[in-house]
């Protein structure tokens, strides 16, 4: 269930990548259902996703420790 809920967050980032504002919204709801371990995983898919969309960079914010 829980690796469904990762692979879902990933499914509406990258739909949402267009907008930086719902971007970030999405980082912040997503930091907050998924577990420890997956959060791991997810800061590598959003920095993949910020190197192929720079603007995205300011949301990097809500993944520091």
């Amino acid at each position: 269930m829980a690796r469904a809920m990762l692979e879902y967050t990933k499914t509406v980032l990258k739909k949402v990548s267009f907008d930086v504002t719902l971007f970030c919204k999405e980082v912040q709801k997503a930091l907050t259902r998924l577990l420890p371990y997956e959060i791991e995983e997810l800061k590598v898919f959003i920095q993949s996703l910020v190197q192929q969309n720079p603007e995205l960079n300011q949301c990097l914010i809500y993944l520091k420790p």
